[in-house]
């Protein structure tokens, strides 16, 4: 498995994936994986094998709080599940963000994805206390807007 910065060329093959996620990935427009290629590429790493893309992290650092990265979509194609590549790729991630001096990486999910649930806390993530649990699951009601609840996760990284 080659880990890799997301390109220009490579976004026809990052769509391509995403689109396996729905519904709990929305795709966004090419112009935005362009954006995300161009400006942001140090933390949109993808996991290649055999020449293909078999998984991605769309991350950003935050401006507003250059210590966080954010993690947007975290994808691994269904084939190559449970074979560490998503810990690989968040690996590139947080070795970037130590490199900046950051100190925090975090993401939502949407409540009822059980399975992110588990890979969350499996790679080391906290689930944030929220307004509610849910199936076991700590839930911050309105979080992303008006009716969009969502799971919180965070991870401290070292200084």
């Amino acid at each position: 498995m080659i880990i890799t910065s997301l390109t220009v060329d490579r976004i026809p093959d990052l769509e391509k994936l995403l689109a396996l996620g729905e519904p709990h990935i929305r795709l966004r427009g090419s112009s935005d994986y362009w954006l995300y290629a161009t400006l942001f590429a140090n933390t949109c790493p993808l996991a290649i094998v055999n020449g293909q893309v078999v998984g991605s992290v769309i991350a950003f650092r935050s401006q507003v709080d250059p210590s966080e990265i954010y993690l947007q979509d975290v994808m691994t194609h269904p084939s190559h599940r449970r074979q560490g590549v998503t810990r690989a790729l968040v690996k590139e991630v947080q070795g970037q963000g130590a490199l900046w001096g950051c100190r925090r990486l975090y993401l939502t999910s949407e409540p009822d994805n059980g399975a992110a649930h588990r890979a969350w806390l499996a790679l080391g993530f906290t689930n944030l206390p929220g307004d509610a649990v849910e199936q076991g699951v700590s839930v911050a009601h309105d979080y992303k807007g008006p009716g969009k609840h969502r799971s919180v996760y965070e991870r401290q990284l070292e200084p």
